[in-house]
């Protein structure tokens, strides 16, 4: 009997695997495919000028080796300051299509690293998917972890930052994110030294990949100071966090656009502070095993002011003596919307940077925005250590989204794990098998004998007397509270489910082709006849000709110089940036006559403008006036 029902168990356990791989494959493959409409639409390219420049640093690196990537000066970016780009940018990700490149044609798969900077972020996609799947299952069950996984697979919010060309930061680092996360939530359960080192080692790729890293290291010390505070202190804490917090440290402080800034910024301070309030909550747990009741309490009250009031002086001190660096203009913007608008009007004129509306929320997640509150609520309903956490991360990503439309990227993996324990609940409530079926099918003689009791029952008892309470048999009260929900009306709330997650994909599917998936240097345009317009093409085959090296090109708008530095990087022209001449580039654009050519002159020799910011001027004119002609 033993023998068999042991069977049955593994059985049942290959096939759960068995679904679980399944719907995490479909799920990968889900995710890759909708983030193939640029590539299928327009071709295989890199879309902006960030993702430009990263490809740029790749196949530099690629080709001269990571030595030579981190001592390269571009003397091409931000002309005419240049740019030390080894230690300047996150190497991560060009670290990480390297390596990528190596195991390839170490395999003999000769394939181009323009490719692999393509389709790497649709690619970790899939590895986002299965980290969340991963967390989802720690903090509450595999259902919702499934649930999580194909939500976040499609979600815009997600998307719109991980599309085939988009070869940026953020495509590598929302799994770095997860899966931080998903080792942080294992190391505070099981309290080992493995899954802390692990979370360490996660953290420091994180570090290497994006500068949302301080949002990590923010995150788990405010998770660990309300587990002080609500009296959950256990060794467990103290090991994860002493084991994650001092190896993190060394290992973040190696990123070289990092160095010293995990020890003297004050992004970092909050990590720093929590882990000297472990350490003194740990020695006073050991003083009061040794101390008598009295001794501890004189001891607990003079100490803790003392250290309280030294660690408050020393930061101070050493913020005023610029040992400790206040917090950056960005992160003050965070606080105060309008900081940046008054102090840092060049940040504040970015619309990554503009508060997020309703309408962005509703766009990016759709029925996820409504569905997640229920997932807090269960979290809090039946709340542990763990589930403090992801409570603590959807209210701080709330509030950061809210201020900043870029921060919806942090947003939406716990909206998506939290809608995943919602829809997982939901559904365990109404496809639970019914009781009194259950009852019938486990052993038929069992329900035919209470039936025949029911009917012995003496008709006097059919009603009540006055004074006295019916009697009424124990598994009438099961069946009245397990069968409160017909099978009709259940079927038609599953129906309804089932409906919202449909127009939930196909929302998502609509928002990616339309929104998410066209490259600024292509655009797309509809009438009668629908097509692409290739506006740079031309401009960059033409430039090499009218502006050789060492003649230098300015382009017409904003946009242009960043995006055109990034297609001529096979050319020998040098572009203007905007950070270094905003004043006179804003001069040149409201300037004719002599002051304009006085602008142009000072910010280049030689230039080529587009006709339309030039009015009155054709374009022959111009070059004939600035030595092209």
């Amino acid at each position: 009997m033993n023998q068999s029902s042991s069977g049955i168990w593994r059985k049942s356990a290959g096939y759960s695997s068995l679904i679980t791989f399944s719907i995490l494959l479909i799920a990968w493959l889900a995710g890759f495919s909708s983030r193939l409409f640029a590539v299928i639409r327009f071709e295989s390219i890199i879309h902006e000028f960030d993702p430009w420049f990263n490809y740029r640093s790749t196949a530099f690196m690629v080709q001269h080796g990571f030595y030579k990537f981190l001592n390269w000066f571009d003397e091409r970016a931000w002309y005419p300051l240049g740019r030390i780009v080894g230690g300047t940018v996150y190497p991560g990700l060009m670290i990480t299509s390297g390596t990528i490149h190596y195991i390839l044609h170490s395999l003999n798969i000769p394939i181009h690293i323009r490719d692999i900077c393509v389709f790497l972020a649709p690619v970790f996609s899939g590895l986002t998917s299965i980290s969340t799947y991963l967390l989802t299952s720690e903090l509450w069950s595999r259902g919702a972890g499934l649930f999580a996984a194909s939500f976040i697979a499609i979600v815009p919010g997600y998307i719109s930052r991980s599309v085939a060309g988009s070869y940026d930061n953020e495509g590598i680092a929302i799994f770095a994110l997860q899966f931080t996360y998903f080792l942080w939530v294992r190391s505070i359960k099981t309290g080992s030294m493995f899954w802390s080192a692990a979370t360490a080692l996660s953290y420091f790729y994180m570090v290497s990949a994006w500068g949302g890293y301080v949002f990590i290291i923010n995150l788990i010390p405010l998770h660990v100071f309300v587990l002080l505070i609500m009296g959950r202190y256990s060794q467990r804490l103290l090991t994860s966090y002493s084991t994650f917090y001092i190896l993190g440290l060394l290992f973040s402080m190696q990123i070289p656009f990092v160095g010293f800034q995990p020890i003297r910024t004050s992004e970092h301070m909050a990590a720093l502070g929590i882990f000297v309030l472990l350490l003194f909550i740990a020695i006073l747990r050991h003083l009061q095993s040794v101390l008598s009741r009295s001794d501890f309490r004189k001891f607990y009250l003079f100490g803790g002011m003392f250290a309280a009031l030294i660690v408050f002086l020393g930061v101070v001190f050493l913020t005023i003596f610029g040992v400790i660096a206040p917090w950056s203009g960005r992160f003050y913007s965070l606080w105060d919307t309008g900081y940046a608008k008054i102090h840092i009007p060049i940040i504040a004129s970015v619309s990554e940077h503009q508060p997020t509306t309703w309408f962005s929320f509703f766009f990016d997640l759709h029925i996820l925005v409504c569905t997640f509150p229920v997932g807090i609520w269960y979290c809090i309903k039946s709340v542990n250590d763990e589930r403090i956490f992801v409570v603590l991360y959807a209210i701080s990503a709330v509030y950061f989204a809210g201020v900043m439309v870029r921060l919806m990227l942090t947003l939406t993996p716990v909206v998506c794990i939290l809608a995943g324990i919602a829809f997982s609940t939901l559904l365990e409530v109404f496809l639970k098998e019914d009781y009194s079926s259950r009852i019938v099918g486990k052993g038929g003689n069992i329900a035919n004998t209470e039936i025949a009791e029911d009917n012995h029952v003496d008709k006097k008892n059919l009603y009540d007397k006055a004074g006295k309470i019916k009697f009424r048999p124990k598994h009438d009260a099961q069946l009245e509270t397990h069968c409160g929900i017909g099978s009709n009306l259940k079927s038609v709330i599953i129906l309804a489910i089932l409906m919202i997650l449909m127009m939930f994909a196909v929302h998502c599917t609509w928002v990616t082709s339309n929104a998410y998936s066209s490259p600024s240097i292509v655009l797309a345009f509809h009438n009668n006849q629908d097509g692409c317009e290739d506006r740079f093409a031309p401009a960059v085959g033409l430039t090499p000709k009218i502006a050789p090296y060492p003649h230098y090109v300015v382009s017409s708008t904003p946009d242009h110089p960043l995006k055109l530095s990034a297609v001529l990087v096979s050319h020998s022209a040098v572009l203007l940036s905007l950070q270094t001449s905003i004043s006179p580039w804003s001069e040149s654009y409201s300037s004719y006559g002599e002051q304009l050519l006085q602008a142009l002159h000072y910010l280049f020799h030689y230039g080529v403008f587009d006709v339309g910011q030039l009015p009155g001027r054709p374009l022959s004119n111009v070059l004939h006036v600035l030595g092209f002609g």
